[in-house]
């Protein structure tokens, strides 16, 4: 009775187990193809979004705006909010005025010249004095000046606003007769730029004397401190397009809010005497977005900041771990010889 029982007892477990495994090993498949098709979505899902991210590709010269050209009288086009408040002001407030003055006192010398002369006016006025003449002219050119005051001081005060906290720093070096850029927030790496060679600028269809091997990259649409300082002389980094002149005094950084609205590359010089080849040293500033801006910042071996943001908090532990580890061990004193 007992052998029975116990023949049953290992039957049933028998099946059980015959059922049990090849549902276990079909579980186990299972759970394993989905890992392997999560991982396959992973990478896909990291290939696209890397696919997804422009890499930078330097601006041809179908995107140049800022530039002397020939024959210009007038103002280079302007590409930065401060840039477009000084045409502005120069178009609407300061030539109306300087045109209706001179207007006015041509007339004035017209008509004394017509109607006071000796033929017309044989016996000239004793008159020496005019109250109500005198306070007119007096007063309307203070009126005028006040009238231009008001938004030249503005201009003013907004050429030299101070940039915001998180603003990118550029700094940029002058040399004679070369211009080095360099990124304090993106590793500190410095890009020298020289002028190139006639014959290459003309072949890649750039300006001459105004090209560069190496241009000051930016981004758009967002603030930048740019930094300026002299190596030996005295320059001056200037940007017509921009609207953007800070001079370059070795000993000494100057700083001023640089804003670009559109992509583009803007040509300016050094417009500070500074040795024999002054005429030499071209600025050549390239604005793109955000995105070709970290690219090429990677690109230059440089970081981004979120990068150093990121790793300092990560470093801290082993850093702190390796101070506290550095610390030497006690001397352990040596046994001393048997007797």
């Amino acid at each position: 009775m007992k052998f029975g029982e116990m023949l049953r007892n290992w039957s049933n477990n028998a099946m059980v187990l015959s059922l049990g495994l090849p549902l276990a090993f079909t579980a186990h498949a299972a759970s394993a193809q989905e890992a392997a098709g999560s991982a396959a979505e992973g990478t896909e899902a990291a290939a696209s979004a890397a696919a997804a991210t422009p890499g930078y590709t330097p601006l041809g010269p179908e995107m140049i705006k800022g530039q002397p050209v020939d024959g210009g009288l007038w103002f280079q086009d302007q590409f930065s909010p401060i840039g477009k408040e000084a045409i502005w002001m120069h178009d609407a407030v300061l030539m109306p005025v300087i045109t209706a003055i001179c207007v006015l006192v041509l007339v004035l010398l017209l008509w004394i010249i017509a109607r006071y002369n000796r033929r017309s006016n044989p016996i000239p006025s004793k008159t020496s004095h005019h109250s109500v003449l005198e306070v007119v002219w007096t007063l309307i050119p203070e009126l005028i000046l006040v009238g231009i005051a008001v938004p030249s001081i503005s201009l003013l005060a907004h050429q030299y606003e101070s940039p915001p906290e998180n603003a990118l720093t550029v700094k940029a070096t002058g040399y004679q007769w070369y211009w080095g850029y360099s990124y304090p927030d993106n590793g500190g790496f410095e890009v020298i730029s020289n002028m190139m060679p006639d014959e290459e600028a003309v072949q890649k269809g750039l300006p001459p004397q105004l090209a560069v091997d190496n241009r000051m990259v930016v981004p758009v649409g967002v603030p930048i401190r740019l930094q300026t300082t002299g190596a030996d002389v005295i320059h001056s980094f200037a940007v017509p397009s921009l609207w953007f002149k800070i001079d370059a005094v070795p000993g000494r950084l100057n700083e001023r809010l640089l804003y670009i609205e559109e992509p583009g590359i803007y040509y300016g010089q050094c417009s500070e005497l500074c040795g024999a080849r002054h005429g030499y040293m071209p600025i050549a500033v390239e604005a793109v977005p955000l995105e070709q801006f970290n690219a090429w910042v990677l690109s230059q071996g440089g970081t981004l900041g979120g990068e150093e943001q990121a790793a300092e908090p990560a470093a801290s532990p082993d850093e702190g771990g390796a101070a506290e580890g550095s610390e030497a061990p006690e001397a352990v004193p040596s046994a001393a010889p048997a007797v």
